[in-house]
């Protein structure tokens, strides 16, 4: 066995070359519509025309009206004709109009004809681009469903919106303003205990979405990097913490193959079996992993430390340029601009990348060091001095040293075996995200940033979120806009794949801001945060300024040009009350966002 003190029970896939990055195929297709026929009504004479200057006039305005029509743009003739078949192909809905009591919908501006994009060469080209046919028909069936799923009431303010992307060579925008409104119409209720027939009516026009031409998740090559991860079977076989589908996501191209990278797993308290079962479950994903049983004698920060000698001396690491320590809770949710990072460090030389705690008690306590949950990256030859003074690294003054108050942690013991035996300090990557935080963690999810990693996601004290879910969209419009916030004329502003928020009192705080909606713990003094993150603005919860929809879940769909987002917001959600403690909402609603993918990109 390696020096990690692991037994030698390992299940290996087989090796892959990945001297080139994935890609994936997209495949287009089109829809032919209808002909149109235009009906010509009947000549008649507005002049005699038996007068020789009469026919002269006649034939004088022929030419010049014939002469404006040749000269006019063909690309404004195509606009008109795409404009005029894509309002003949829209589909209707049915939904009854609500009716308006002391309610949030009272803040709303009157629905008017709604905007256009910035242009309207931006909506005919995202027209172009785009051959899905919209469908704004609400499923009784599917609402149902969501009710019982998400526990809400009989009656739901329900509304669809499709975003039509348009994929630009244009930068990233933290905010992204669009000339057009979110609402086009009055929210709608539908009444599910007794469903009533409804007129029907269009789908609005799309909203339009700039983004840049950023990569695909699957197009990843993540060949260059290995990762190790010490977990429990409980926690990996447990759907509330099982990192499966997380894990799929940054490691396989979202097809069931490997990207390239390759992951260490090493198991506490498992069996032969269940090391098996985990290999096989891993494998059928598409994930390039080796499973190994952990040593039951070793205390937790030990088995975190053993990751780099195991991984050192795996023989699939002459192929590796940076070994990563990592937990079963760190999510890598943009593994191309990960791998575009890195690429900028020089790995031939002893290098520690990571990044702090974004509380700074947690670096009084614990230490200046890379917090493992975000990412700890190891150059080759960085492991390698690891690798060779493990045994002296772990020993049990070493291990009493790493005791920061809170028991032996295992972050503590690889900074001390890096620092104690050379000069080389840590990196600072402050893209990647410890997320020591607590309570909403809404103000960091919609503060427009492109995070390299997440971490802490699962609750049990820590914020709950379902990065998995967020980062779905990224395959219809590219990795860049996960989290891009897009703001709309009414003053809706979707962070996207997390949430849709409306400012009833407009928007007049700075949005590059992070709003305080969360908080540091155990000793939270305000400005625990504040080297990090910057000093955060005021919280708008229980303001009444502010109502959410979460996302909840999300469906990649049409080979990967559909991307469904169902967002869910509760009348009794503790946040959305007015300063005199009533609910903004009467209702509970849901908002079911469509992404239509830009097949010209």
């Amino acid at each position: 066995m390696p020096a990690a003190d692991c037994q030698a029970l390992r299940f290996s896939t087989s090796d892959v070359n990945f001297d080139k990055p994935t890609t994936s195929t997209r495949s287009s297709s089109r829809r032919s519509s209808g002909s149109m026929v235009a009906l010509m009504p009947n000549p008649h004479r507005c002049l005699p025309m038996r007068s020789p200057m009469a026919r002269a006039l006649v034939l004088t305005f022929a030419i010049l009206a014939i002469s404006t029509l040749l000269l006019r743009s063909s690309a404004e003739v195509q606009t008109a004709i795409i404009q005029t078949a894509a309002s003949a192909k829209q589909a209707i809905y049915l939904q009854r109009p609500l009716k308006h009591g002391a309610d949030w919908q009272d803040t709303l501006p009157t629905p008017t004809e709604p905007h256009r994009a910035s242009s309207t060469g931006d909506i005919a080209a995202a027209l172009v681009n785009s051959s899905i046919p919209m469908d704004c028909n609400y499923d009784i069936a599917r609402l149902k469903q969501w009710k019982e799923k998400y526990k809400l009431g009989g009656q739901i303010e329900y509304t669809k919106r499709y975003i039509q992307v348009s994929r630009q060579p244009i930068r990233r925008k933290s905010m992204t303003a669009l000339n057009q409104s979110f609402l086009t119409d009055t929210i709608r209720t539908v009444d599910l205990n007794n469903p009533e027939p409804y007129q029907a009516e269009s789908c609005p026009e799309p909203l339009v979405a700039p983004v840049s031409q950023s990569p695909f998740p699957g197009s990843a090559n993540a060949s260059e990097f290995m990762f190790g991860v010490s977990t429990t079977y409980k926690r990996f076989s447990d759907p509330k913490t099982s990192p499966v589908n997380e894990w799929t996501y940054w490691l396989t191209d979202g097809k069931g193959n490997t990207n390239g990278g390759k992951l260490l797993l090493m198991l506490l308290d498992a069996e032969d079996e269940q090391l098996q079962e985990t290999h096989n479950i891993l494998t059928t994903a598409g994930i390039d992993v080796d499973v190994y049983r952990s040593n039951v004698e070793d205390i937790m920060a030990v088995r975190y430390l053993a990751l780099v000698p195991t991984m050192y001396n795996h023989p699939e690491r002459p192929r590796k340029k940076w070994l990563v320590t990592c937990d079963d809770d760190t999510f890598f949710p943009s593994f191309n601009a990960l791998k575009e990072r890195f690429d900028e460090f020089d790995d031939g030389f002893p290098m520690y990348i990571g990044t702090f705690s974004e509380d700074v008690n947690n670096i009084q306590r614990h230490g200046s060091q890379a917090f493992g949950g975000a990412g700890v990256f190891l150059s080759v030859p960085m492991a390698g001095l690891v690798a060779e003074r493990y045994e002296s690294c772990k020993t049990e003054q070493k291990i009493k040293e790493a005791n920061s108050g809170w028991g032996p942690q295992g972050d503590i013991l690889l900074r001390k075996c890096i620092y104690e035996n050379s000069n080389y300090k840590l990196t600072l990557l402050n893209e990647l995200w410890q997320l020591d935080l607590y309570g909403d963690p809404s103000g960091f999810y919609e503060s427009g940033i492109k995070p390299l990693s997440l971490h802490h996601y699962r609750g049990g004290g820590w914020h709950v979120a379902y990065p998995w879910h967020y980062t779905k969209v990224s395959n219809v419009c590219g990795e860049d806009c996960m989290m891009q916030r897009f703001r709309t004329e009414d003053d809706f502003v979707i962070a996207n794949g997390f949430s849709v928020a409306y400012y009833p009192q407009g928007i007049d705080f700075d949005v590059n801001q992070f709003e305080a909606t969360f908080h540091a713990a155990p000793q939270n003094h305000g400005w625990n945060l504040d080297f990090i993150m910057g000093p955060q603005r005021p919280s708008l919860h229980r303001t009444g300024r502010k109502l959410s929809w979460d996302l909840q879940e999300a469906e990649v769909l049409e080979e990967g040009m559909v991307v469904r987002q169902v967002y869910v917001r509760r009348a009794d959600d503790w946040r959305w009350k007015n300063v005199d403690g009533s609910a903004m909402a009467g209702r509970d609603g849901v908002l079911e966002l469509v992404w239509l993918g830009d097949r010209g990109q």
